[in-house]
């Protein structure tokens, strides 16, 4: 992947609604009063069926071999338009919605036609020592994790791509914390001490983001399912692909987004943004679709009494080529 040096450009903007506001939430290390289990009240939806996010169960996936590899357009290389970083109180968010030309898009990957455009990237983390990431493998959390949403290009606007079943693509990209820094990072957050309250903005030189993604090979390993937004309004309308191989991040980055400042009282010196991560959601009768590439486990293994009745079949019908 690319090691990059990067050009930053912070300018104060004033700030930018939020794309997924329904009201007055929050998390749980927020405000219990507003966590998760009032969403519902905010948004209906948050209370409905198909919510993410998901524990993934690798005994339970079922194998696709229409999962082909994902097409990336837009994703290796900067582009001219500058990225707005923002945070809004309930995580950071990388906005890159405004490009006029070669806008990042994915395809390919049993995603529907003609394609997916990326609107943003944010971000979910834990607190010191707790693990944060929203999605888990066989039970198992990475600190962080990092949503690419993406938009239908058929559709006009975010609004009404909420509204359809195909509207939306995110990109769910683990992060496992590590000693030394990843310097695809950097850009990022560097810039996080530039949006030290919620409702600050600032521009952000753009870079390839190819470099925040897995290895070519890590590409090519993701499991999927149909859910929602983990925010509210909780719409059910989202592709999820998890890809399996974790992306590395630095410890001392992670720390970094541990201090954030959420959003908080009127007149109070603001708390930093921690655990701010929705509990998973039941799966109900959806099912999780494997790439060829991904882990499955076998839910029923072959016991050896089992394995020599096999056997056994196997002379029976005259299949044992003996010596």
């Amino acid at each position: 992947m690319w090691a990059l040096g990067f050009l930053l450009c912070f300018l104060p903007l004033q700030p930018v609604a939020q794309v997924d506001s329904e009201g007055t939430w929050c998390y749980d290390s927020q405000d219990p009063k507003c966590g998760p289990t009032h969403w519902k009240e905010l948004a209906p939806a948050c209370g409905g069926p198909a919510q993410s996010p998901i524990n993934i169960d690798l005994h339970l996936v079922q194998r696709d071999y229409t999962l082909e590899p994902f097409i990336f357009q837009g994703y290796d290389s900067a582009l001219l338009d500058p990225w707005t970083l923002e945070n809004d109180g309930h995580t950071v968010i990388l906005r890159v919605n405004s490009c006029q030309q070669s806008c990042p898009v994915i395809q390919g990957a049993g995603l529907p036609s003609p394609g997916y455009r990326l609107l943003q990237l944010h971000f979910h983390w834990g607190s010191p020592g707790h693990r944060g990431s929203e999605h888990s493998l066989d039970e198992k959390h990475c600190s962080m994790e990092m949503h690419m949403l993406h938009m239908n290009t058929k559709y006009q606007d975010l609004r009404e791509a909420q509204r359809h079943q195909d509207g939306l693509a995110v990109l769910a990209v683990l992060l496992v914390e590590e000693d030394r820094d990843n310097t695809n990072f950097s850009a990022i957050v560097s810039a996080l001490k530039n949006v030290s309250s919620p409702g600050v903005s600032v521009n952000l030189t753009s870079f390839p983001l190819a470099s925040l993604l897995p290895t070519a090979l890590g590409l090519l390993r993701y499991y999927r399912y149909s859910g929602s937004l983990t925010t509210p309004g909780c719409q059910p309308a989202v592709l999820w692909t998890v890809f399996e191989n974790p992306v590395p991040i630095g410890q001392a980055q992670v720390a970094q987004f541990q201090t954030v400042p959420q959003t908080g009282p009127p007149g109070l010196h603001p708390r930093p943004l921690m655990d701010n991560f929705r509990p998973q959601q039941p799966l109900g009768g959806r099912r999780v679709w494997a790439s060829p590439g991904a882990s499955i486990r076998s839910s029923v293994p072959i016991l050896p009494c089992l394995h020599l009745a096999l056997l056994g079949l196997g002379v029976g019908l005259g299949l044992w080529q003996g010596p």
